[in-house]
């Protein structure tokens, strides 16, 4: 069983950055895609990014491509996802995931575990 804690969330006016971060525990780090979502008010979860295992390969919606940047340290069991440019739009709460299935993926529904999430609100 894997945890997934996120922290790193917080109030930033629009155009600051923020950097979330997410430990995990409970199982091989280094063996998971890891993705990271989020879920504004009255909208379902959307993906933002995701990593593969060795940090080789990234993907990212369009909403934040050139902004977020994920990375991952697997000595330290924790990825990462580096806000820039924040704008009003980007207030959600901000959940990272891992994937077993091997590749990472935009699809929430292979990720397996989750974290409880992390409030990033952007003002305007």
């Amino acid at each position: 069983q894997v945890q997934l804690v996120e922290y790193g969330g917080g109030l930033v006016q629009a155009g600051g950055s923020l950097r979330l971060s997410c430990a995990a525990s409970g199982g091989t780090f280094s063996r998971f895609p890891m993705g990271w979502f989020r879920r504004a008010p009255g909208k379902v979860c959307e993906f933002v990014a995701a990593i593969s295992q060795t940090g080789a390969t990234t993907h990212y919606a369009d909403s934040a491509k050139g902004r977020f940047t994920i990375s991952r340290d697997n000595a330290k069991n924790t990825v990462y996802l580096q806000m820039i440019s924040l704008k009003p739009e980007d207030t959600a709460v901000y959940y990272c995931a891992a994937d077993p299935g091997g590749f990472p993926t935009k699809y929430s529904y292979q990720y397996v575990y989750w974290g409880q999430g992390t409030q990033v609100t952007v003002s305007s």
